[in-house]
């Protein structure tokens, strides 16, 4: 027979309660679980709606463990015997008040329930069911957790309308929800009207004055005005109240990166950085800046302190694969981004870095569905865009280049970035080569010092064989900055008009910046070809043996990262 306790003590599932309360997981586990045997063995000895708390606690404990898809079948039990609690319940009415109440008040509530499953769902990548689990709440029963969790599901389920709703549901509840207002920002939701959300709160409290400058900053940000948005920050920055404020600093970094000013970019992760030495976010945008400067020591270094800090999230992988890539190890940089898209589906850098990996393996297709999809992500960042047209102009598809750059230009306005982006795919048609020029003449006037311009323009001039306006260029752009492959353009060009020596310092000052440059390596070679003509037998033969040298390491580096490519399938996107 059962043998009920005596009324004062506590019955074994409020024990299980306490421990779960009390964080004792582990513990809470191995109690439910054999408490459920015996329930299973003898079904009269629990109650229904002791059996649902247990049911809920073991599978939290299970929740904890990450074992997401035991804790789902668990709380899906969990939510059956509570649909048969409340049917018993509706048909006895309840004798002894009393006794009921402190039962039915403990409950743990289905709602919450309902969110640690569409939790379990997003950990499993099943994002469909987690937002059928959380759509059949009753929109009145949503919590601001659940409408930011519905929110973030459905706008990268591309449900623009009802991530919007949810958001400002969000707003409704808590309208200091700064990550909710970025989201609506994000889906093109005009500045003013989500400021008009938050008006009551920053207007009934001192010190947020700062508030709607924040918003106005961050709807620029959105509309890819980099310009403005830098300004904004800046003014933000200066207050003396925000100063130093690392997400600050971080959304300057950024958008310095997609203006196309490195310099600015690096100086501001590096001042970040400083402040916040456990700083993850953007840092895989700063690895990737470092890896283009040819300053790979400090990339390798960056790595491993991320790594350090914390490998369940993209930005170490991404860096690490920066540094494999830009070392010429492609199906590494392939494997490491592959496992970044892994850890964080959203993570722009790792599909660009995967998208550039292909592409240099000659896969340029499946490169193509990793750049769309980041273009996806940030249609507002120029450099998605490049990574597609490159791609378009390596399997010679001039025209879906051209349509694809033309949009861009129109899209994002006419600034020196998308004339020059222009003008690229301009360069590689025989018809449109005034236009390109006239492009790039109207980039260089609204920037003068944008390097890839600069480059274009003197490729153009050098293809002219116009030398010397070329030389003009390139020590205009120099004045007040420094960069490897302005300086080994320059050496090219003064070679061409026989200023040797001076050719040779150009050189050796891109080496100097970069000094895995190859180019200028060559450049200089053939200048000490050409200065001692008589060994030239001897220099030739030197100069096979150093270029099968270098065959060779890459494809050393490439049959040790084979293994890579073969366990690639079944990481990332397909």
């Amino acid at each position: 027979g059962v043998v009920f306790p005596p009324a004062g003590s506590m019955s074994v599932v409020e024990h299980v309660r306490e421990m779960a309360a009390a964080g004792l997981h582990s513990n809470v586990r191995l109690l439910s679980g054999l408490l459920l045997t015996m329930s299973g063995n003898n079904p009269e000895l629990f109650s229904p709606s002791q059996k649902y708390q247990l049911l809920v606690y073991h599978a939290d404990s299970l929740f904890h463990d990450k074992e997401y898809r035991n804790a789902v079948s668990k709380y899906t039990m969990a939510l059956q015997q509570k649909k048969a609690l409340s049917k018993t319940s509706k048909v006895r009415p309840s004798t002894g008040n009393a006794a009921s109440t402190p039962q039915s008040q403990c409950l743990p509530s289905e709602i919450e329930v309902k969110y640690k499953m569409a939790e379990c769902y997003t950990m499993l990548k099943q994002d469909k069911d987690a937002i059928a689990i959380l759509d059949g709440i009753p929109s009145r029963q949503r919590t601001p957790k659940i409408n930011m969790m519905l929110a973030n599901l459905y706008k990268k389920a591309g449900q623009e309308r009802s991530s919007v709703t949810s958001y400002k549901e969000v707003l409704r509840q808590c309208p200091l929800a700064l990550d909710a207002i970025l989201g609506l920002l994000s889906l093109s939701v005009k500045g003013a009207e989500v400021a008009s959300m938050t008006m009551n709160v920053i207007q009934s409290i001192p010190n947020l004055d700062w508030l709607s400058v924040w918003i106005k900053a961050y709807a620029f940000v959105h509309t890819g005005d980099n310009t403005r948005a830098i300004n904004t920050i800046c003014s933000l920055e200066k207050k003396s109240l925000l100063r130093d404020n690392v997400d600050l600093l971080g959304s300057l970094a950024d958008l310095y990166f997609r203006a196309g000013d490195n310099k600015n970019s690096i100086l501001k992760f590096e001042q970040a950085q400083m402040l916040d030495p456990y700083l993850i976010k953007g840092m895989d945008v700063y690895g990737y800046l470092l890896a283009r400067e040819g300053r790979l020591e400090d990339v390798e270094n960056l790595g491993c302190r991320l790594f350090n800090i914390s490998d369940q999230h993209a930005e170490p992988w991404v860096v690490s694969g920066c540094h494999s890539f830009y070392s010429k190890r492609y199906s590494r940089a392939l494997y490491l981004g592959a496992k970044a898209i892994q850890l964080n589906s959203n993570s722009v850098q790792a599909l660009l870095l995967k998208g550039a990996a292909l592409r240099n393996m000659g896969r340029v297709q499946e490169a193509i569905i990793h750049f769309r999809e980041a273009i996806r992500l940030a249609p507002c960042r120029l450099d998605c865009y490049e990574g597609l047209i490159e791609c378009y102009l390596a399997s010679n598809s001039i025209r879906e280049a051209m349509v694809m750059a033309n949009n861009v230009y129109k899209t994002l306005g006419a600034n020196a970035q998308t004339l020059t982006l222009l003008a690229t795919v301009c360069l590689e048609d025989p018809v449109t080569q005034e236009k390109a020029k006239t492009l790039l003449d109207k980039a260089l006037t609204q920037r003068p010092d944008y390097i890839k311009a600069v480059v274009k323009k003197a490729e153009l001039l050098s293809r002219e064989q116009k030398y010397e306006d070329g030389i003009a260029l390139l020590r205009n752009a120099l004045a007040n900055q420094s960069d490897c492959v302005l300086h080994r353009i320059l050496g090219d060009f003064l070679v061409a008009v026989n200023e040797y020596q001076e050719a040779m310092d150009q050189y050796s000052i891109a080496l100097s910046l970069d000094p895995n440059d190859q180019k200028s390596l060559e450049g200089m070679q053939k200048m000490e070809k050409e200065e001692s003509p008589t060994d030239a037998t001897q220099e030739e033969d030197v100069d096979d043996m150093e270029g099968s040298g270098e065959e060779g390491d890459l494809e050393g580096s490439d049959s040790e990262a084979a293994q890579w490519a073969d366990q690639e399938q079944w990481f990332g996107m397909q």
